[in-house]
């Protein structure tokens, strides 16, 4: 199966996470303040949980993320150790 880059899916996690955040602390409130700010934020991170199950073959949320961290583990490379302490 293709899998999107890991950056991307990087992005949409920290992405999902933002709004997930943002969802929550508006969804106490009872109205938007006639704005539109909190329908807005639920109409992206919908459409973040729609391209995170698209882009990791999955068909909700927590799986997506799930496949998405691992994919994101497995293609991070560690920072290289410096040999010999310092540079000549």
């Amino acid at each position: 199966m293709l899998m999107a880059h890991p950056t991307v899916l990087r992005t949409l996690v920290e992405r999902y996470e933002r709004l997930s955040a943002l969802s929550g602390r508006r969804g106490a409130e009872t109205a938007d303040g006639g704005d539109g700010t909190a329908s807005e934020v639920r109409r992206q991170l919908l459409d973040t949980v729609y391209t995170l199950c698209v882009s990791t073959g999955t068909r909700e949320v927590g799986p997506a993320l799930v496949a998405a961290r691992a994919h994101i583990e497995r293609h991070t490379f560690a920072e290289p150790e410096v040999l010999g302490g310092s540079a000549a």
